[in-house]
């Protein structure tokens, strides 16, 4: 959602300039980044997060959040001082039990001094006990904390858990997360997974969601509201669970309509991909007036707005695609952006040609035909895009058409065993576009370089015979409604 290009600089030196005692001059200062040059303060250096265990309390009337994260991860080297991506109040810290000393640095810093200097692979586990008012923090000028008339949400990319929990922000550092959330009696709390249980007391109702699956940061989702949820299985076996605000108002029926084949779309997503990554799928659709859609993991979050113009399934598919390419396989740095809108966008031509409204090649001929060769969309390199335009519609556009042109180039057999075999070749970790390059050509036994490099990193035009560049291109039926899901991610 946010394009920007953080410069290094002040918040290293200030994290490097903390004290360390004498008894720790080997140990180190942990990295105030985990070194991806798009954002270089994202994520953090010198420990892997196994597990986040959130157990938190919230107030909708006044958007008062409190409690405390447990965090347990493995030091990647020896560590005087690491930092977590936080914004609330923190009240205290503890390292393996013991009381750590903390600050805040920089713009979304906090920096915690164990008591003992950690040794390179060793356990720890970071109690963090905090409380805050989310949507009075903000960060590089922005905020992204929806509040709704009935409580909140945290939905955002490339960034959103600063705002309601520590963490090392970013994909390469995926864990398994307990999400537990009390709120007043008569709201309810969603989130990714599968629900554990609930538990009612003195006014409050507590609600226990896990993830079991490894996930990235920004794919982990909070929404507090009055809802209706929805439980089903598709015929595949895939639980689903859905929820819709009670004041969608006119969007209501069309949001249903769409979100509700759920079930139906992983399962035959699956024909494409394989076997459904996650123990549930499903999607909420919250009372906000942000206009995208975002791929959280297992439970797919849904602006009203993209239902405003009736049902549209391409938007479930685009979201539910990303379960695989982007949530099962994560990237590696955000400028390996194109494996998952690139793929995304794909499966919404996959599912244009399987209602019958424009095969895959129709509209790749289309979107290559109604850019001529000086339009600014071919400066836009899908394979490395650059932090302002990582959700340019060139990504997403342009980044289906090198998909079509894979496709074209080593024929279906080899195609389809890809797109199938890439989910499981890199199951629950991160990869980079190179990765996918190899791996394209090992399965084809074709020499694919000069394909990529043509698609996803040259500025202009690729000058192959691949797509038709009619003067009139017909627009398939079901572009309007491809179109209309431009905004999401």
């Amino acid at each position: 959602m946010h394009r920007r290009i953080l410069a290094p600089g002040v918040l290293a030196a200030a994290s490097l300039l903390l004290a360390i005692p004498a008894s720790a001059a080997s140990h180190t200062a942990g990295a105030p980044g985990i070194g991806d040059p798009y954002y270089p303060y994202y994520g953090n250096g010198g420990y892997d997060v196994s597990h986040y265990d959130l157990r938190l309390q919230y107030q909708p009337a006044t958007d008062e959040l409190a409690g405390t994260a447990t965090i347990l991860a493995r030091t990647t080297q020896d560590l005087s001082s690491f930092d977590l991506d936080f914004l609330l109040d923190v009240s205290e810290v503890r390292v393996n039990g013991a009381q750590a000393a903390f600050t805040t640095s920089g713009q979304h810093e906090l920096v915690i001094t164990p008591k003992s200097p950690l040794a390179k692979g060793t356990p720890v586990t970071v109690v963090v006990r905090y409380s805050g008012v989310p949507s009075t923090k903000s960060a590089y000028g922005f905020n992204t904390w929806h509040r709704t008339p009935d409580g909140a949400v945290a939905a955002d990319e490339p960034e959103a858990a600063w705002w309601w929990y520590p963490s090392n922000d970013h994909p390469l550092d995926k864990a398994t997360y307990d999400v537990s959330v009390a709120v007043p009696d008569g709201t309810q709390v969603i989130s990714n997974g599968l629900l554990q249980s609930t538990s009612s007391k003195l006014g409050w109702t507590r609600y226990n969601w896990r993830q079991n699956k490894p996930q990235a940061t920004y794919l982990t989702t909070l929404a507090v509201g009055k809802f209706d949820i929805t439980t089903s299985t598709s015929e595949g076996g895939v639980p689903v669970v859905n929820a819709y605000s009670k004041d969608l108002g006119d969007n209501d029926g069309a949001a249903r309509a769409s979100v509700e084949r759920t079930g139906e779309l992983v399962d035959w997503l699956s024909g494409y991909f394989g076997p459904y990554p996650f123990a549930s799928a499903g999607g909420y659709v919250p009372n906000t007036t942000t206009g995208y859609a975002l791929e959280t993991q297992t439970r797919v979050y849904y602006s009203p707005k993209q239902f405003a113009n009736g049902s549209n399934t391409s938007v479930v598919v685009h979201e539910l695609a990303h379960q695989w390419y982007g949530d099962d396989v994560s990237l590696k740095g955000w400028k390996d952006i194109w494996l998952n809108e690139g793929f995304a966008r794909y499966a919404q031509w996959l599912w244009s040609e399987h209602e019958g409204e424009g095969t895959t090649q129709e509209l790749a001929d289309y979107v290559y035909a109604s850019h001529p060769a000086d339009d600014a969309f071919w400066t836009v390199k899908p394979g490395d895009p650059g932090p302002d335009d990582q959700f340019d519609i060139a990504v997403y556009d342009r980044g289906a058409l090198a998909v079509q042109a894979l496709r074209n180039a080593v024929g279906d057999d080899a195609f389809f065993a890809i797109l199938k075999g890439w989910p499981k070749e890199h199951a629950y970790g991160n990869a980079s576009v190179g990765d996918f390059e190899a791996y394209a050509e090992k399965v084809s036994g074709k020499s694919l370089g000069a394909l990529f490099d043509a698609w996803l990193f040259e500025p202009t035009k690729p000058a192959v015979p691949a797509f038709k560049a009619a003067v009139a291109p017909v627009q398939p039926k079901s572009w309007k409604r491809i179109e209309a899901t431009n905004d999401v991610h």
